[in-house]
């Protein structure tokens, strides 16, 4: 029996539509080729900087300039490449410390970024990025903590160093007639109290801290602070030991900020904070009052009490403590009148006419504070009372900072009638 054949169908297969391409985000703290090569970049220019521009502080004097810019010989920009190392070896623990704390805590941050500058030591230092709010104390804490407790480690290392390898007193004779040292060394076996130089030269005088002084008196030999430019690895160690200092400021987002805030809370920390920016006004104004009193004097304008100086002191500072503390008259008023009596108590009472004077760098500190780092921290989402060995650590920060601050960090006097 014949069927018909069944029709059959043929349903093609539907387009399938191209699956919507799935954006992934970049993984946390992996930096590509071109962001490692600037960081990079930036560290070899900062090299380069301190190495040449250093040279002048720690080099041998020569009549000759090196590179056609630089008056220093080959052997003097030798020494400067040794004092670029040592000062960016402590730079870079320190920074890489925060970074490796923050990569430990899954917290988004930047590498290093190095600051080259043509002057002064040839660096305005180093610093890092993070790049998200950080919600916990313990976390804030580990980060902030990391950085200055490695560069203090490594300070303390150069510091070691340059004092074990000390060479003779006789050294000092390479960087110029140092026989009156010299001689009064090997009379007294201790150094002058002030350097005898020609008149109308100029001398840097670096502060001393309560750590440097204790490591120098431990060693025969060891040179004065108005000296020590001569030897890198303890001009070296100076710097890290006064930078981790003012890293360690217990004021608005530097370390010493996150770890006091860490330990204490946010209206602790606060009241602390501002007391503590008070002391360092203290300070600006001992720095600042002379020096606007030579210059007004020069033009004038000042009579020898310094009146005008003192007003115009008064009125730059009532700026200054509004916007540090957010116009809080309370604050304003009582901080005010106790900074310019603390700094008065010290000029016309306890400084003697033949200080050296500053180099204004408390002035600065207290513009960048009120300005830029700010007095208070920023409050935490969560606020957790730290682990036993972090409180431990912590307060052991603070102490660092005690014995590595220097009040006159920087100065300098002229020699001469």
């Amino acid at each position: 029996m014949n069927q018909e054949p069944k029709e059959s169908f043929y349903y093609p297969e539907p387009e399938r539509k191209p699956e919507p391409e799935v954006f992934v985000p970049p993984k946390k703290n992996s930096p590509n080729r071109k962001t490692i090569l600037k960081h990079l970049g930036l560290f070899v220019l900062t090299f380069i900087s301190v190495s040449t521009v250093s040279t002048i502080l720690v080099g041998l004097p020569s009549e000759t300039a090196f590179w056609g810019f630089i008056p220093t010989s080959e052997e003097g920009f030798l020494r400067g490449i040794l004092f670029a190392t040592l000062l960016l070896t402590f730079l870079t623990f320190h920074e890489f410390g925060h970074y490796f704390a923050a990569v430990y805590h899954k917290v988004e941050v930047s590498l290093p970024y190095y600051i080259p500058l043509p002057v002064g030591i040839g660096t305005l230092g180093a610093v890092i990025r993070i790049k998200e709010q950080i919600h916990e104390t313990k976390k804030l804490f580990d980060i902030g903590a990391a950085g200055p407790i490695a560069g203090f480690i490594v300070s303390l290392i150069v510091l070691f160093i340059g004092f074990a390898t000390l060479p003779g007193v006789e050294y000092l004779n390479e960087f110029g007639d140092h026989n009156y040292v010299v001689e009064y060394y090997n009379q007294t076996g201790e150094y002058p109290e002030e350097p005898q130089i020609e008149e109308g030269t100029s001398v840097f005088f670096f502060g001393g801290t309560p750590l440097y002084n204790f490591l120098s008196s431990l060693f025969e030999g060891a040179p004065p602070l108005w000296e020590i430019q001569h030897y890198p690895f303890l001009i070296a160690g100076w710097f890290g030991l006064f930078f981790t200092a003012l890293n360690l400021m217990p004021v608005g987002q530097l370390d010493g900020g996150h770890i006091l805030y860490s330990l204490i809370g946010y209206k602790k920390h606060k009241i602390v904070a501002r007391l503590f920016f008070s002391a360092i006004t203290i300070l600006a104004g001992i720095e600042a009052i002379p020096l606007l009193h030579d210059y007004l004097v020069t033009k004038s304008w000042d009579n020898d009490f310094g009146v005008l100086s003192w007003l115009i002191w008064i009125g730059v500072l009532f700026l200054i403590m509004q916007k540090a503390f957010y116009r809080e008259q309370y604050w304003v008023a009582s901080m005010l009148p106790t900074s310019l009596i603390g700094s008065a108590f010290y000029l016309y009472v306890i400084r003697a006419n033949s200080d050296p004077e500053s180099s204004l760098i408390w002035v600065f500190w207290t513009f960048f504070i009120a300005f830029v780092v700010k007095v208070e921290h920023p409050p935490v989402l969560i606020e957790k009372p730290l682990t036993p060995t972090r409180k431990v650590i912590g307060w052991l920060s603070m102490l660092i900072f005690v014995l590595c601050i220097s009040l006159n960090p920087l100065s300098f006097k002229t020699f001469g009638p």
